[in-house]
Parts: structure tokens; sequence; C-alpha cells
């Protein structure tokens, strides 16, 4: 079991995009594994990448009551989204403290490479559904409070400065 640290805000890569994931090698397996013994030390649902400092387009997503059914992405982007919303409230150990309510697609349906190297497309709705698109944003270098407005995005920087 391999706990790699998270990459506090605003370190300059939680800002960059990461780069495509050509094959799915060992190294590959290696992180992915690391991202969800990761994952599940925190706890969380999701845990992108470049979260771990890994600069490459992997995602681990596992909204389970029992856990242990983490989905390995490598590449992810979503193709359909629902018209319907849900308003969940997100954080990221990138930057603990804080947390704000966001409104994105209730369903989506993701084509990603899995751990065989093959290309699947699956929907996911729910927690899972906003957990993916969460790190699908990591992966392009956003953060959850990117969605807010200015204003709520100022005021939970300066709550989250005020709670280091």
């Amino acid at each position: 079991m391999t706990v790699r640290p998270i990459l506090r805000w605003p370190d300059k890569r939680l800002r960059t995009a990461a780069a495509p994931v050509d094959e799915i090698t060992d190294e590959v397996r290696t992180h992915w594994q690391d991202m969800i013994d990761t994952m599940e030390a925190m706890p969380g649902v999701g845990l992108a990448a470049p979260q771990v400092g890994v600069m490459l387009r992997l995602a681990v997503v596992d909204a389970s009551n029992e856990r242990g059914h983490a989905v390995r992405m490598a590449n992810p982007e979503v193709l359909h989204a629902s018209v319907e919303f849900r308003d969940h409230d997100e954080a990221s150990p990138c930057l603990p403290g804080v947390h704000a309510t966001i409104s994105r697609p209730r369903a989506v349906t993701v084509r990603y490479l899995d751990e065989t190297g093959s290309v699947v497309e699956r929907d996911f709705v729910k927690l899972w559904a906003t957990s993916v698109q969460h790190q699908i944003d990591h992966l392009a270098g956003k953060m959850y409070f990117d969605r807010l407005s200015k204003v709520k995005r100022d005021m939970l920087l300066r709550r989250a400065k005020k709670s280091r």
C-alpha cells in the first residue's frame, strides 16, 4: 500500500493540463493503485493523478457504499451530459478546510481506457457522475471552485488561507 502525498493549492501543477496516456503499462497500473490507496486513506470518492504530482490523464473513482469498486480511467472524456443538474457539496484534499456547492450534470457518459487498455464507454449517475466530472476538471488543470462566481471563489480562497 502506497499513500502518495497530495499537492496543496496553489501548486502550479494543479493548474496544468495533464498529458494523455498513450498505452496502459505496468507503470500506469502502479500509479492507479497508489491513487486508490491514497483516495482510501483520505477518505475520498475520487482522485486525479495531478493531485499526487503525476502529470498524466489518469483518474480513479469509487463512490460505492461498500468501497473496493474503484474505476480506473485513462484519458477520460465526457461524451454526453444530462440536461438535469444536481447540486453537491464538493471539496478537494488539495485545498483542505473548505468546500462549496457545485451544480453539475446529474448523469454523464464517459469514454476512457480501462486497466486492460480497452476503450470503455460508461454511464455514471449521481455521486459517481459528480466525482468523474470533478476528476476530469483536475486533469484539465481546473479546480472545483473555478465553477463558482468570482465573488464566491474569492470568499472560498480567503477562508482556505485562514484555515492553513
